[in-house]
């Protein structure tokens, strides 16, 4: 433990030390100025994400080397802080109720994940990644499958495209379907974990229907998140590649800390609504820089089939689970 937290010393210190040394040019600031804005004026999360779409396609990415890095701890203090504002009774009562839909929709997904490849005869290294990525946690499932499945950077590369593209639509498309639907907070918070892939994206939705719908979302989603234990594990098995370590998020154990503190600490109460602010704020300017790094050339790697396959899923699971939590939630 005490060397994982030096290994991640060391890394924010480098992290530093990179933004440290970029030339600031006009565009840098311009790129800030704009980020910043989105925190200050608290603007909504399709907005962020799509401010840093429309830059980086314009202008390009002035600082991309490390605003990925910059995206991963905003986004992880953020969840983090989330926990502040979440009871461990609510954690743990959302956490039963869509163990069955969670366990259900993963097999679903991996299933048709398989058939479609054999359908659309992509590759199937790739297809997995995607199949995974969709089943349980985007990009966090497919760092954490792809040493276990020996994939090739191409392949990395092509999976998190087609997952961060459905991620940027599901952040426009899943506040309108559920007010279509007529679902309650739980039902959107719920269905925003099971359908979208990234956490990044389910908390983004889901904080556009409600605190409740929030606080529900996200505690699913990092109980799904934890699918990823047994899934990867039980693929080591099958590749032969038990010697591979299994890459876990490790703020999921943060944020059960955090819940845990809010729990039984009382004292931490008066400062719930600054943890809360503060935690919106680091989620608009991470969705803020996920749009940043998404390029036209990125986006269209892999061709068309491979995009169609990945959209045609996640439409299936979603649709599949929106039905399944209307009639039965």
């Amino acid at each position: 433990m005490a060397m994982q937290r030096l290994d991640q010393f060391h890394l924010g210190r480098d992290l530093a030390k990179r933004w440290l040394n970029q030339k600031i040019t006009f565009k840098a600031l311009l790129f800030i100025a704009l980020g910043l804005s989105c925190i200050a004026f608290g603007i909504s999360a399709p907005l962020a994400l799509g401010l840093g779409v429309v830059f980086t396609n314009i202008l390009g990415n002035p600082l991309a080397s490390v605003s990925g890095k910059v995206v991963d701890y905003s986004l992880q203090i953020a969840v983090v802080g989330l926990g502040f504002t979440i009871s461990a009774k609510e954690a743990l009562a959302t956490s039963q109720d869509g163990f069955f839909l969670t366990a259900f929709s993963i097999s679903l997904t991996l299933v048709l994940g398989w058939l479609l490849t054999r359908l659309f005869g992509t590759d199937r290294g790739t297809s997995s990644l995607i199949a995974l990525g969709t089943a349980i946690c985007g990009g966090s499932a497919i760092a954490a499958a792809a040493p276990v499945l020996r994939s090739t950077k191409d392949q990395i590369t092509v999976a998190l495209a087609a997952v961060f593209l459905l991620n940027a639509a599901a952040l426009w498309i899943f506040p309108m379907i559920g007010q279509l639907a007529g679902l309650s907070q739980g039902q959107f918070g719920t269905w925003c974990a099971i359908a979208i892939h990234d956490t990044s994206s389910v908390v983004g939705a889901a904080s556009q229907f409600g605190e409740e719908s929030l606080a529900i979302a996200t505690t699913t989603k990092l109980a799904r998140a934890l699918w990823i234990i047994p899934v990867v594990f039980g693929l080591s098995l099958l590749s032969g590649s038990q010697n591979k370590r299994i890459k876990i998020p490790y703020f999921i154990g943060l944020f059960i800390l955090a819940v845990v503190l809010n729990s039984y600490f009382p004292a931490l109460t008066g400062f719930r609504p600054y943890i809360q602010q503060g935690s919106h704020l680091l989620m608009t300017l991470a969705l803020f820089l996920i749009g940043a790094g998404m390029n036209w050339k990125v986006l269209s790697t892999g061709g068309l089939r491979i995009l169609t396959q990945a959209t045609l899923l996640w439409v299936i699971v979603a649709g599949v689970s929106l039905w399944a939590i209307i009639h039965f939630f």
